[in-house]
């Protein structure tokens, strides 16, 4: 078999076997339904699932297309094997399941949901390359996709970005709504890619910001609406250093940051191959990964119809509420947070010398110089349903959330390197490892939630659902009993005990209860 016509293979196999899904019960309905009603939705008659149809699509991209080695995303059936080698007693881990490479699945899980990915990495590690097998298998010519993508330099404009107002117009007409734009053809595409997006000048990217963050772009009054897309950004370190500094906002838009890893020697025999029969895989990719724009609406809704079990999310919760709190930083209780340092220019090393109370070294909120915002966690809960899916699995799993969590977080949590954690023998490498110091994170707020004992002992989770329940026939007596028990759950934590992340904010939705039942006694005693 020749190059060419491996490129072109993807395997029949099932690419995750499982058990077989539960018969599904006769509905009437089915015996109206035919291909006609297939093509409408976009699926192929007698084709694959769609989670099966990306599968094919990574393994297809992972095995042939791209060079990756590098099995980085781990997933355990049992116990793995590992070994521990050299001075630094570095661990290599053999996972016991089906395991994946984050260069190709992360972007895969982008395509999917039509979120925004950054690779980060040296020139010529492929960042571009799987860029353009992306908008290749969302069904666009490699040629198209190639004149569409965007190269960032220092003298970009607006009009390069966007598009220019036709000439024969900006002279002839009388009213600035009569002159005609021509629009960029990315706008238009389900798949926008820009190369190198740090070279770009400050006020173009202000420009690009609103594309990105509000599927629009605005020239003279006139509107261009973009569809949703999947987008792919590339840049050679992950600071986003380059000709211009990129803004806040528009590093805040991007969803996953990936490494692209460096290239092992011992599959330079793949390299010469394709060199000598001159093959392009972004040229050849088979025509049964390649989704339709109907197919791609459709994986959305089924990604988003992954539920995630509530002893997941409130795993998250208590992640989450590790990083925002600073004691030091407000008089004032719901201002005691590190955004309001932050909002104050204040020193970061001035607001952490005045913390005194908490034990640093085991407070995973010591670690990081910020929180977390509404977008990220919605990206997170995004992502973690979209690898359950890719992964066929029912629901979100813990594990699932872990993987996905580094990547999501990678710059959106800013570790603080003179914390004690990263002093700490054998810690040190985590100053470098952005991925492997988030997954540490997690791990120990998940050994912090189950020494806390929360899935059995949570008074707080209580009183809430208690209060999701309705407020509709609950009595003068039984609204004071609520607000005495909110108000003695407080008493008995105010007695010798530290403030922590995870309490400040159990604290604050306390006296949201208190509130909302003072409001509602003081009703009941107006009827």
């Amino acid at each position: 078999m020749g190059l060419l016509d491996a490129l072109q293979r993807v395997s029949q196999s099932p690419t995750n076997p499982q058990a077989p899904a539960a018969p599904r019960t006769f509905d009437v309905a089915d015996l109206y339904r035919g291909p006609l009603e297939a093509a409408a939705d976009g699926t192929a008659p007698g084709g694959p699932p769609l989670d099966e149809k990306l599968r094919q699509a990574y393994f297809w991209i992972v095995n042939t297309a791209i060079i990756s080695p590098h099995y980085d995303v781990e997933f355990n059936d049992g116990p793995p094997q590992s070994f521990v080698l050299g001075d630094s007693r570095s661990r290599l881990t053999l996972p016991s399941a089906q395991s994946y490479s984050s260069f190709v699945l992360l972007p895969l899980l982008t395509f999917a949901t039509r979120r925004k990915c950054l690779f980060v990495g040296g020139p010529g590690r492929g960042k571009t390359a799987s860029a353009l097998l992306m908008g290749v298998i969302a069904g666009y010519p490699v040629r198209e996709v190639r004149r569409a993508m965007l190269h960032g330099h220092p003298q970009m404009t607006v009009a390069d970005l966007l598009g220019n107002p036709l000439p024969a117009d900006l002279v002839a007409a009388q009213r600035i709504e009569d002159i005609r734009i021509s629009w960029r053809t990315w706008l238009g595409m389900r798949v926008k890619i820009i190369d190198e997006y740090n070279r770009i000048p400050t006020r173009t990217q202000s420009a690009l910001l609103t594309v990105m963050g509000d599927n629009y772009a605005e020239i003279l009054n006139h509107v261009y609406e973009c569809p949703d897309a999947a987008w792919y950004l590339t840049a050679n370190d992950e600071q986003g250093g380059g000709t211009y500094p990129v803004i806040e906002a528009l590093r805040d838009r991007i969803d996953v940051i990936v490494q692209a890893l460096a290239f092992n020697p011992r599959f330079m025999a793949d390299l010469l191959a394709r060199i000598e029969e001159n093959v392009r895989p972004e040229e050849v990719v088979p025509r049964q990964i390649v989704f339709t724009e109907a197919e791609v609406d459709r994986l959305q809704d089924e990604i988003r119809a992954v539920p995630v079990p509530a002893e997941v999310g409130r795993r998250l919760e208590f992640f989450t509420s590790q990083f925002e709190f600073c004691e030091v930083a407000a008089e004032q209780f719901e201002y005691k947070t590190k955004d309001t340092a932050r909002l104050a220019g204040a020193e970061w090393h001035a607001v952490t010398a005045l913390e005194t109370g908490r034990d640093r070294l085991k407070d995973v909120g010591c670690q990081t110089r910020n929180g977390l915002s509404v977008r990220v966690l919605t990206t997170l809960f995004v992502y973690a349903k979209a690898l359950a899916y890719f992964r066929g699995n029912r629901v979100v799993e813990l594990e699932d959330l872990r993987q996905v969590l580094p990547f999501v977080l990678h710059d959106k949590l800013t570790p603080d390197l003179d914390a004690p954690f990263f002093a700490v023998a054998g810690n040190e490498m985590f100053r470098t490892d952005r991925v492997g110091w988030l997954r540490r994170v997690f791990d120990l707020s998940c050994a912090d939630y189950d020494r806390l004992d929360l899935d059995r002992d949570d008074p707080v989770a209580r009183m809430a659902a208690e209060f999701r329940r309705g407020l509709s026939g609950v009595t003068e007596a039984e609204t004071r009993a609520r607000l005495a028990a909110v108000e003695r759950l407080i008493g008995e934590w105010a007695r010798g005990r530290k403030l922590y992340g995870h309490l400040y904010d159990d604290l604050l939705v306390l006296k949201y209860l208190h509130q909302r039942y003072t409001n509602y006694l003081r009703w009941l005693k107006t009827q």
